[in-house]
Order: C-alpha cells, then structure tokens, then sequence
C-alpha cells in the first residue's frame, strides 16, 4: 500500500518510527501546509516532499492519505482526499462535529473508498488479548468498567519546551484546545465498543478546571469529563479523562466471576492480570488461619500481629489457595516490535489494517461505522456542559473480527 503523510507535526514522528515495522506500507511523500516545516521533515527522514495537498492527491501512486493534521483540519483534509478517491486514514477526532464526521462516512460510503480513524490500539497486544479472554468468558458475565485517562498536569510542566524527534514542538496550544476528552477517550471507548458493541446511552459531566492554562487561549475545552457509558449489552463502563490528576491510563473489567486489569492502554505490551471471585471469602479463610494461630499460641487479642503483617498473610495465603492475581501471557502478533519511548504503540498498524482490507477487499477492523460511533460517543462525553445528558446514541455499528493471531 504507497500512502501520503499530510501534517508533519509532532504526531507525525510517531508514525514514522512505527513503520519501519511494515514494509508493506511504502511512503511516497509528505506534506504540511507550513512548507518550512515540511522541508525539515523530508529531510530529517529523507523521503520525497509534497510542495501543496493537491499535488499529493493528483499523484496516481497514492493508495492511502495519512490525515496526521491538528484535529479543526482533519474534516477539510480527509473531504478532499476522500473527493480524490483516496482511502483515508486520520488521526483522532474523525471530527470536530458529529455532522462533519457523519458526511465524511457517507462520503467515503459514496465514493467505495475506505475510511479509518486513529487509534490502532485496539489492534495491539493487550487489547486483543484481553478481548480473547472476554470471548472465552475467563471472568463470567461482565457487569462493569473502571478506566481511567489522566495525563497528569501537563500544563505545568513546561510543555512548550516538549520536542519530538524531529525536533517539531509538541502542540500545546491545540492541545488545551481542543481538550482532554477529544484528545484521549477514543483510546478505551474503541475498545468498549468492540468488547462490548455498540452503545446506547451516555450520562457525562464535563468542565474546565483552568481556562487559560498559564497562556491565553482562543477556545476553552474541558480539561475534566467523567462518564458512564451504558452498552446494549448490559455493560456500564464509567470513563474519566482530565490533565490534572496524577497520570493513570488503567483499566479494570470486573465480572461475576473475576477481574480483569491493566496498566496502560497506551502499551501495547502492558501486563494484564486476572484475579479470580471463588464463593468462600478470602477474608473468611484468613480469620479462620488466624483463629487457628492464635488459639494454639494461647496469645490474647493484644498480641496479635499488626495489620500490615496481618495484610502480608492475607497475601501469602491467597497465591497458597489459588486465589492472588496472575500474569496473563500475551498473545502476540508475528515479529512484533515494541516502539521506543513512552507510549509504546504501533501507530503505524492502524495504516497497515486499512491497507490489509483495501488488499483483500474486506471491511476494516477500523471501519467508518465504528469510528463514526466513537467519534458520537466520545462528542456526548465532551459536550455534556452544553447539551442535556443523558444523551442517546443515534449510531450503531457493526461487531470486528479479531486478529488472526489473537482469535483462538
């Protein structure tokens, strides 16, 4: 698959030290609407520039336009290639505005291309295989979500010093802009919505905890949302997002028979971890031990250990009856390579799945439908201050297929 890279901004990198890991995808050029800044980019990288979006759309050697713009840009961007009859894949929102995301769906629907959107974590290690173990019904029914995405004070830490690779500064500005919920809750609400499918109502809360940041803003977003997600399937998800409380991007799936967790959904690496329910309390057992103990020791109750020794038994005492957390392995796609740095994703798979279905004649994993949901469900959480919640899903969307390395 050949694609164009349109937005040389700081994102931009991410996906460039990504596809090295697929030599399917061949880069024909790269575009920004700051020339300089194009320039330095094509030349860091040494691949071919495009001096303007018209010059990369005519280019018959295109397949696939990489939409890595700010997000006011992606709807005029992702229109114009999808006019070309390029597939597109673009970075998160789809849009600004649940109306402009849903006519680049119907336009791409229009004119039998393929649209995607950011992200591809869903594609990852962590991700399918927790999904591989919600389909086997490793921990029962799920009943209910815990997740978190908090990015820490961002504001606070001096962001207009942060430089990629390249040396492209980190987009502050657009970033408080645009906001928190927008910018990151796409990140487990794609996940939601293949576990789970697809949802019906969402209850939010949404607000600006520091409008100008330190600097002056054009626009204020909200910094902090909190919200339920109720599924057709019975699942209730509660999702916060915010840049304010110490970083924490965790996920808990709790079902009637167990727990299912991890770290990081921004690792495709991250461990996850089981904890199964068994019907004789733990607790149980241990008073029990601890009667036992303290019987045949003749010891009165001021003699007891200390509740953290005491905590330290309750420990020992559930790996001894099978009941302490376990490391789930991982299952893995073919030469899998961890990316270097923080956020530890394989930016440029989501690229790749699009370029595999165009191949195949398939539909994504990535599909329009599902971006479109994500990009309604995700609006509902960040505009709850300004409409009435709960809020009604109008979109739907159809169930992926997993990985072929993770579907067993």
């Amino acid at each position: 698959m050949r694609i164009a890279l349109v937005g040389c901004g700081y994102v931009a990198d991410s996906y460039m030290g990504t596809l090295p890991n697929h030599p399917q995808l061949h880069l024909t050029g790269v575009m920004d609407r700051d020339d300089e800044r194009a320039k330095r980019f094509a030349a860091y990288y040494s691949v071919p520039r495009y001096a303007s979006l018209e010059q990369a759309l005519d280019d018959d050697q295109v397949d696939l336009v990489l939409n890595l713009t700010n997000p006011g840009s992606h709807y005029e961007v992702s229109r114009a290639c999808l006019e070309a009859g390029k597939h597109v894949y673009s970075e998160k929102p789809l849009a600004m505005t649940f109306d402009e995301a849903r006519q680049l769906v119907a336009l791409a629907e229009a004119r039998g291309v393929q649209l995607a959107c950011a992200p591809c974590s869903i594609l990852g290690e962590a991700a399918q295989t927790l999904w591989r173990l919600l389909r086997r019904r490793e921990i029962g029914q799920v009943r209910l979500v815990f997740a978190e995405l908090s990015g820490g004070p961002v504001h606070m830490t001096a962001p207009e010093t942060w430089r990629s690779v390249s040396g492209t500064p980190w987009p502050y500005v657009d970033e408080f802009q645009v906001g928190a919920t927008l910018e990151h809750a796409a990140y487990y609400v794609s996940w939601f919505v293949t576990f789970f499918g697809p949802a019906r109502r969402v209850t939010s809360y949404a607000t600006c905890l520091t409008p100008d940041k330190g600097m002056p803003l054009e626009r204020v977003a909200p910094d902090f949302s909190v919200a339920c997600i109720e599924f057709a399937s019975g699942v209730v998800a509660r999702l916060t997002c915010d840049i304010f409380a110490p970083s924490d991007h965790s996920l808990r799936i709790i079902g009637d028979e167990g727990i299912l967790s991890i770290t990081d959904c921004w690792d495709y690496g991250s461990p996850i971890i089981i904890r199964r329910r068994r019907r004789a309390r733990l607790d149980d057992l241990l008073d029990a031990a601890t009667s036992l103990v303290g019987r045949a020791q003749r010891k009165p109750a001021s003699a007891q250990p200390p509740l953290r020794i005491r905590l330290e038994r309750h420990e020992r005492l559930a790996r001894v009856v099978g009941l302490g957390p376990k490391k789930v392995p991982l299952a893995r796609q073919p030469n899998f390579r961890q990316t270097p740095g923080a956020s530890r994703m394989d930016y440029a798979r989501g690229p790749l799945e699009l370029g595999d279905a165009v191949a195949e004649r398939r539909p994504s994993r990535l599909a329009a439908r599902t971006a479109l949901h994500v990009n309604e469900i995700v609006l509902a959480i960040h505009e709850s201050a300004q409409r009435a919640s709960p809020y009604t899903l109008t979109t739907s969307c159809e169930p992926s297929d997993p990985m072929p390395w993770a579907s067993v």
